[in-house]
């Protein structure tokens, strides 16, 4: 990449950052579309979350990417935001047209395109979602028009009743599981809690539960202790790398107003994984 006077500078606002693959998927793109921008990661604290966000207009940046723990925090201190966002609650992109900033969120429709790139199908199947966060609300807006049932579980009742409800007043095939004791009338598994970051993390369910005919995704972007055993037991898996991908795809596009080498931004993933 050559960076010069005129390059446009993206990027991600998070805490942390450091581990963020997003850089090297972006800035392959750019490069391999001779794109005068660059991706950098930014570490921003949740006390100046404002001056970061007012930096994006002071610094001109063209957009960036917004992590944990921002994805809520951000949304009052931007001067729009998506239909998805009004619904979810979360922002992962903002875009910055001369000092208007507007919040998106692709994790949603991400997730539903790593789906299909695995030919991988929830029409009219009975899909639960472990965890109640922002990640369940960006998967369950989308997968709640598909399936023909969604359940949502999470140790935090309030946060779990709380989704629930908010989903049932788009689609009312949404139910609260009070519950973890049985997966028995499930087809797809999803772990959208962040268990299974760390080699140390404890799995969100018992895997004796797992039975051999399910599909099991995680959003975490590499193999988990949860998706290892489920392979053992015979399932299906699928983890959050394909998501990644495709969010960011969305993302470029949104800044960019270009589509950008999926393959070329997929390989860099996987570089930086190894």
């Amino acid at each position: 990449m050559r960076i010069g006077g005129k390059t446009k500078v993206m990027g991600l606002f998070g805490y942390p950052v450091e581990h963020s693959l997003s850089p090297a998927m972006h800035n392959a793109a750019f490069a391999y579309l001779d794109i005068d921008c660059c991706y950098v990661t930014f570490l921003v604290s949740p006390d100046l979350l404002a001056d970061a966000v007012q930096s994006i207009r002071a610094l001109r940046l063209g957009g960036v990417n917004i992590t944990v723990p921002h994805k809520e925090r951000v949304i009052p201190f931007l001067d729009a935001v998506s239909e998805e966002v009004s619904f979810i609650g979360a922002v992962n992109t903002i875009a910055n047209n001369d000092g208007f900033l507007k919040g998106y969120n692709t994790d949603g429709r991400g997730f539903m395109e790593s789906l299909s790139e695995a030919g991988i199908s929830c029409d009219q199947k009975r899909v639960l979602i472990i965890g109640a966060g922002g990640a369940c609300r960006a998967v369950g807006y989308y997968l709640s028009q598909k399936v023909e049932h969604l359940q949502i579980f999470d140790i935090d009742e309030h946060k779990r009743e709380r989704v629930v409800k908010d989903l049932v007043t788009l689609r009312g095939n949404v139910t609260s599981l009070k519950k973890l004791d049985t997966l028995s009338g499930v087809d797809v598994l999803i772990n959208a809690t962040p268990l299974g970051l760390k080699d140390t993390d404890p799995s969100p369910l018992n895997i004796s539960l797992i039975p051999r005919t399910i599909t099991v995704c995680d959003l975490i972007y590499r193999d988990t202790a949860l998706l290892r055993a489920a392979s053992e037991r015979g399932c299906r898996t699928l983890n959050g790398l394909g998501m990644l991908l495709h969010q960011g795809v969305l993302a470029f596009e949104i800044w960019t107003g270009v589509r950008p080498p999926v393959e070329i931004m997929r390989k860099a993933l996987k570089a930086a994984l190894q």
